[in-house]
């Protein structure tokens, strides 16, 4: 069974879509589905999703002196939580 959830994803921006919109932003398996995702994190955080947005996030190119790389490609998952539902990602802080 593959790990849906990677991780979240936890910026200034994302931070104000969770206070504002009730909106969590989490990095994903690149083969994920909506219906997946909605069922991860149902299944890992006990709350009640009302949808999921998902969307393809380019890597970015990097420079280090002479040498050039890039950043790889990932999945990104905003997920909208009905209201009254919240998810504490920092329980222990």
């Amino acid at each position: 069974m593959k790990r849906v959830l990677k991780k979240p994803l936890v910026s200034e921006k994302n931070t104000l879509l969770s206070q504002n919109l009730n909106q969590y932003v989490f990095e994903v398996d690149g083969g994920a589905n909506k219906i997946e995702i909605k069922h991860a994190v149902q299944k890992r955080f006990g709350v009640e999703v009302e949808g999921v947005r998902t969307l393809m996030q380019r890597g970015k190119m990097k420079v280090l002196g002479r040498s050039m790389g890039k950043r790889p490609n990932f999945k990104k998952a905003v997920v909208t939580l009905k209201k009254g539902q919240k998810i504490d990602l920092f329980e222990g802080v």
